[in-house]
């Protein structure tokens, strides 16, 4: 075999080892390549973990309105936990939280999960959010669980355009103006009722048919 040969051969072993040594480091359980790292805030106490968290407002820059918390929560525990609340740190903003079903608090169940935010999910709405948040910032916010305790965590600020067009809130309604109910007049061509209660009609009929002589 000769020298340039030899060289390659040597070279060629030498890749193939490095790529069986990396494989190798990648294919424990807790390899780093396993691991799926969400773009929006993401944080873990105890037991629960909070995951994907974002504020979402208006699809209108200038439309008022609500606005919404949105985010995955886990419990790894063997015991459920109640979300308590959420507050936005720094803003007067309240959070109404709401189950998914029925009333009565949001329950992260034990080995569960629960989504806040998106249709026929818990949710957790912002009364005054065009007023509490603004776009692009990012909102520290603290949830509250009944076992865990306080969670914080900064979250980013976003409408509710594109990706996140399914799981913010929609724009109020416009305000609808109702006709009178009762109108101010009788229609024209109404008979009026006399003194006796009977219409002005039937009296002068009766009236005539006597002073014919005919049975009224």
């Amino acid at each position: 075999m000769s020298r340039s040969l030899r060289h390659g051969a040597l070279a060629a072993t030498a890749i193939a080892f490095s790529i069986t040594a990396l494989t190798a480091c990648g294919a424990g359980n807790n390899a780093q390549t396993l691991e799926v790292r969400p773009d929006n805030a993401s944080t873990r106490s105890g037991a629960i973990k909070i995951q994907n968290a974002n504020v979402i407002t208006q699809p209108e820059r200038d439309a008022k309105g609500p606005a919404v918390v949105t985010a995955t929560l886990f419990n790894n525990g063997s015991t459920p936990e109640t979300l308590d609340s959420i507050t936005l740190t720094g803003s007067s903003g309240s959070v109404q939280l709401h189950p998914a079903k029925g009333s009565g608090p949001v329950v992260v169940p034990a080995g569960g999960r629960v989504i806040l935010g998106g249709q026929g999910n818990a949710s957790a709405v912002i009364e005054n959010g065009h007023e509490a948040t603004e776009n692009g910032n990012v909102q520290p916010l603290v949830f509250k669980f009944s076992r865990t305790g306080d969670i914080s965590l900064g979250a980013s600020v976003v409408p509710a355009a594109h990706y996140f067009k399914g799981f913010g809130p929609s724009a109020l309604p416009e305000p609808s103006t109702t006709p009178d109910a009762s109108p101010s007049g009788s229609p024209s061509g109404s008979a009026s009722p006399d003194a006796s209660g009977s219409p002005s009609g039937e009296a002068g009929a009766s009236s005539a048919a006597s002073a014919s002589g005919q049975p009224g």
